[in-house]
């Protein structure tokens, strides 16, 4: 993996965290992620015209992506009812880095090499161990949990070939977004009601803000997967806890543990080895 290539990972890791910072206070998760969702769908829309389409062969992959981003969006929701949010993030962002691995391995023959798979094990560990910095996990949050690291895994594996097979990376990242973000509103509508939706000016516009910044840095990880492997790609993206936790401290004010300070450093070092060869 180049540095060019870890340098823009990285770059998706910290805005990443910075629109899940923004969100954070946000009491109807549901409801704020269908507005990022349309906020995406607009700029995709008006995106759409000006970039390559991508060729017919991925076409399957983006119509699978965008539907399994659907998925992700309920489980999170569901993540987020079941279980203590400081226990139940961290296993579905630390499993995902593992479960790309094994299903880019599986579907595409990518098998990394030992230091960077010393690295995604790194990462993947450092995170998970941050949901038992206090006390263990509660049994019934774990499917949920677990289930939101496993649709990760799988939308960043369809994306991964999907923007290969694309012949235009940036091209892919707008359709795939504009069919995830005009299918999350329709889902929010059948489970709700659309005039639900419309709420308070500064709030609407946090989450729609929120909503372009993880369509940027998505379009970031799928273009690096289009350069990189998925697994290392992925447990780079993921790094984004160790930003989470200092965005966290400094504009949040929140309490960096000695035990969490030790889990960003292995996810650190982690990283560190994925990019040895940069």
């Amino acid at each position: 993996m180049t540095l060019g290539v870890v340098a823009i990972v990285m770059l998706a890791a910290v805005l990443h965290a910075s629109w899940n910072a923004m969100l954070r206070a946000g009491a109807d998760r549901l409801w704020s992620m269908t507005v990022m969702c349309l906020a995406i769908a607009v700029v995709c829309t008006c995106l759409a015209p000006f970039v390559a389409l991508p060729a017919r062969s991925s076409w399957v992959y983006a119509i699978v992506s965008a539907l399994l981003h659907t998925g992700y969006n309920l489980f999170l929701v569901r993540t987020y009812r079941s279980g203590d949010l400081g226990q139940t993030y961290p296993i579905s962002r630390g499993s995902s880095p593992v479960l790309v691995s094994l299903g880019a391995a599986a579907f595409a023959g990518e098998i990394p090499d030992a230091v960077s798979a010393v690295g995604i094990a790194l990462v993947s560990g450092g995170i998970v161990s941050l949901a038992f910095q206090n006390r263990g996990v509660g049994l019934d949050s774990l499917p949920y949990a677990f289930g939101t690291g496993c649709f990760i895994g799988a939308y960043s594996v369809t994306d991964g070939i999907g923007v290969r097979l694309s012949g235009a990376p940036v091209g892919y990242t707008v359709w795939m977004c504009l069919l995830w973000g005009v299918s999350a509103p329709l889902v929010y509508v059948a489970l709700r009601d659309g005039r639900s939706l419309v709420r308070g000016v500064p709030e609407t516009l946090t989450a729609a803000g929120g909503g372009i910044v993880s369509l940027i840095a998505y379009g970031i990880v799928i273009y690096a997967m289009s350069l990189g492997a998925m697994g290392t790609v992925s447990a780079l993206r993921e790094t984004s806890v160790v930003f989470a936790a200092l965005i966290g401290r400094v504009f949040l004010h929140e309490r960096l543990t000695a035990y969490r300070i030790a889990a960003c450093l292995v996810v650190a070092i982690g990283a560190i080895c994925i990019g040895h060869q940069a």
